[in-house]
């Protein structure tokens, strides 16, 4: 069974129609009570049962009578039986003696709480993530799960889970995702929470990361961590420029004729040139009277 529209007359002109429709059995059930109780008469006595009847069937077809609002829709049950949905907002007539249970369609969001979860690394990572989704099938979000909130709820939790595992923290590996990387990891999650929900008529707009950190117990030594290795890329980066300096004031000496250096002086100036410029503290310049060799 799949979704489908249920059978609907428009709720004005049904309303209308009814209201005429009772007063005219309600007059009739009297005059023909009244004529009976006057001349005992028996047509007058079923015209009075019919007109009961009738007026019985009118206030049944009105119990079809429900308003749809906007961003909503209306599950029509029969005794049970799915008759359809209607999704359409205004005042409309369906079934009479049927269940309708409205189920949302407006846009939700839903954030997971804070999960302690070990990465890929083994190291535990404190993580929660937003989920933005809306019912497309009210069908399914009505009969496929019990309750399709609490099920995007611990299917959210489950994709956070299983992303957090497959993904380290922090990626000291070029080319090789880590949970960092917001775009990337959100659309994975996104992905992946599409075809955990679509059997509950789901769509899941977006699915991203909003808290993430290490575990407190853990913090202080991956902090240090990070900034050792932020400290050597550092390093390596002054040491990169460092040598491109000196090559270029050595050629610019020779180029220009300044001086003549041997090997030696320039291994002197080489040696003095990196201290300069890869040192972490301000150097004091010295005067050098003699010379390199005795």
């Amino acid at each position: 069974m799949e979704l489908r529209q249920a059978t609907r007359w428009n709720g004005f002109v049904v309303l209308l129609s009814g209201f005429v429709v009772l007063v005219v059995a309600i007059g009739g059930a009297v005059a023909g009570l009244i004529g009976f109780g006057n001349h005992r008469s028996i047509p007058g006595l079923v015209g009075a049962i019919i007109a009961i009847l009738i007026a019985l069937v009118v206030l049944a077809i009105a119990t079809g009578l429900t308003i749809v609002n906007p961003n909503e829709a209306k599950v029509v049950q029969f005794f049970g039986r799915y008759v359809g949905s209607v999704s359409e907002p205004g005042f409309f007539a369906v079934l009479p003696l049927t269940d309708r249970r409205s189920i949302s369609l407006r846009v939700r969001n839903f954030e997971t709480q804070k999960l302690k979860v070990n990465d890929a690394d083994g190291n535990p990572v404190e993580i929660a993530a937003v989920v933005v989704y809306r019912v497309v099938d009210s069908f399914k979000a009505a009969f496929s799960v019990d309750d399709y909130e609490e099920f995007v709820e611990t299917q959210s939790e489950a994709a956070v889970r299983h992303l957090a595992t497959t993904r380290p923290y922090d990626s000291h590996d070029e080319g090789r995702m880590s949970l960092r990387d917001g775009a990337q990891v959100a659309e994975e999650m996104t992905d992946e929470l599409r075809v955990r929900t679509e059997s509950a008529g789901i769509e899941v707009i977006e699915a991203r990361i909003t808290h993430l950190a290490y575990a407190p117990e853990i913090a202080q030594a991956m902090l240090v961590r990070q900034q050792a290795a932020q400290v050597v890329a550092a390093r390596q980066k002054i040491v990169e420029g460092a040598v491109g300096m000196v090559g270029l004031a050595l050629d610019r000496l020779s180029e220009d004729g300044v001086v003549e250096l041997d090997e030696e002086r320039r291994a002197a100036m080489v040696s003095n040139l990196l201290v300069v410029l890869c040192g972490d503290r301000a150097t004091q310049p010295v005067v050098n009277a003699g010379t390199l060799y005795a």
